[in-house]
């Protein structure tokens, strides 16, 4: 079977389900893992050239809407008539249901089975980790600076929060993001600021792009110092790498 990844997330699952022989192509910000980066290139992951696509003979793409803009990817593998699976997940739950989608339509049932159930029994072992510590520390995600995104109650970083022992303070709001303004981050004062910009490498973002913020001077995470740069491949993508980001949370803010 040959196979075409059109999206990071769904490039991670294929390598965590051992099809190394039979992907031939991936979009251009799958950059992980490291032992794929020599394959193919099908454009970014929001304009997916679909004739470069065609011309690697896939037998199945593995398409995702995990982001807004998708849509028209999978509208292209509709109109040419390329066999293609979609992944959109929202809460962490969904993503041990894909991982179980992607077996099914690869064949790798076995494998798919029990990588599901690993991912599913770890989060119960975190969870069960977390569950001893009293306090809940408020965590405000930036997805995007300008205009400001972040997930809401619909998200998995919502779930990441609540497995962590913390609480996401736009989890009130029912939807998947939250588009906000400097002053709804100000009002809900949070314990520490988690920056993952999508699709921006660690190195390009500067701590002071937060810290000099002039509403945020009197926050409880500026002033004491809890701004995390984080890896935004370990939280910004629905795959089995979450659960390192969330190990990795843990440690960040009950130590």
């Amino acid at each position: 079977m040959r196979i075409v990844s059109i999206c990071p997330s769904n490039t991670e699952i294929l390598y965590y389900l051992g099809l190394h022989e039979h992907v031939v192509g991936l979009d251009d910000h799958s950059d992980w893992p490291p032992e794929w980066q020599h394959l193919p290139r099908v454009g970014p992951d929001l304009s997916i050239d679909m004739e470069r696509v065609v011309a690697l003979q896939p037998d199945l793409v593995v398409a995702s809407l995990s982001v807004p803009g998708m849509e028209k990817n999978v509208e292209a593998l509709r109109e040419r008539g390329i066999p293609h699976i979609v992944l959109n997940p929202s809460r962490i739950g969904e993503i041990a249901a894909d991982i179980r989608l992607v077996g099914e339509a690869t064949g790798f049932h076995k494998q798919a089975e029990q990588l599901a159930a690993s991912f599913d029994e770890r989060i119960e072992s975190i969870r069960q980790q977390t569950a001893a510590f009293s306090r809940r520390p408020k965590l405000y995600w930036e997805w995007w600076p300008n205009p400001i995104y972040t997930p809401g109650r619909e998200n998995w970083l919502t779930d990441v929060s609540e497995i962590a022992g913390a609480v996401n303070v736009f989890a009130d709001f029912p939807v998947a993001n939250v588009k906000a303004t400097r002053e709804m981050v100000q009002e809900r004062d949070p314990d520490h600021i988690c920056v993952v910009w999508c699709g921006i490498e660690l190195r390009r973002i500067k701590p002071e792009t937060i810290t000099s913020r002039p509403e945020w001077s009197d926050m409880t995470a500026i002033r004491q110092g809890q701004v995390h740069l984080l890896e935004e491949g370990l939280y910004c993508r629905p795959s089995p790498r979450i659960l390192d980001g969330l190990e990795q949370l843990v440690k960040l803010i009950h130590t």
